[in-house]
């Protein structure tokens, strides 16, 4: 049965990379029955179009500027549960998982200007419907009233082989060293950035994903929900 058939709500999904956040939100947005909004593969699709342009991320300049050039968009399909993104017409949503669109996206999507614009983006897609939706920052800043807020973690060894096995099932070659290297340093950014940290916002609900399956995880945010009234 439909969430939007009684009481709306907007979960807010926070996590490191590899926490599992959208595996997590997917699945849990499928068995409620609301809108899942992908917030990472927008910050992507900045990214994406950065490379596409030869700007170094590091040029905050360059990036900036070319904001202007970017419309991101979004169509949901209810009836399969996905989530098709665009940039600037082109649907890319096949093209923002490789390595070197999330090694860029960490750098830009740190800079202040960027995440304004996919922040309001965001909160116009929640402000009528429910919605799960996950990041890094949604219950801090995107989301600060969701009636919902999750905390995701695991050990990073644990989320390191989680991205691995999910590159090597899409046939993309990788190496699970140089995965939790770039994981670290992404951990360091994300936490220390100046705009929007990565941190648990205070009254977001911790869970370890380490040694949990999905659906245990999933049955987890479940309970939370009901303890809420949802």
């Amino acid at each position: 049965m439909s969430r939007e058939t009684s009481k709306p709500i907007r979960i807010a999904i926070d996590g490191p990379a590899g926490a599992g956040k959208s595996t997590i939100a997917k699945h849990l947005s499928k068995k409620l029955g609301v809108v899942y909004i992908d917030t990472g593969a927008m910050y992507r699709t900045v990214a994406l179009f950065t490379i596409r342009k030869g700007i170094d991320p590091q040029d905050r300049k360059s990036v900036v500027k070319a904001l202007d050039e970017i419309e991101v968009s979004i169509s949901y399909s209810p009836e399969d549960q996905t989530q098709q993104i665009f940039l600037n017409g082109e649907n890319v949503s096949g093209l923002i998982r490789t390595e070197e669109v999330s090694a860029c996206a960490s750098v830009t999507s740190a800079y202040a200007e960027v995440r304004s614009k996919m922040t309001q983006l965001q909160q116009k897609l929640a402000e009528s419907m429910s919605v799960v939706m996950d990041g890094r920052d949604i219950g801090t800043v995107v989301l600060p009233k969701a009636e919902v807020k999750i905390f995701l973690t695991a050990d990073r060894n644990a989320r390191a082989k989680r991205r691995f096995l999910e590159l090597k099932e899409k046939g993309v070659e990788a190496d699970l060293e140089e995965i939790e290297r770039d994981m670290k340093e992404r951990d360091e950014r994300d936490a220390g950035r100046e705009c929007a940290p990565l941190k648990q916002a205070e009254d977001a609900v911790l869970l370890d994903t380490s040694n949990l399956s999905i659906e245990e995880v999933v049955e987890e945010i479940e309970k939370i929900m009901k303890d809420k009234g949802y």
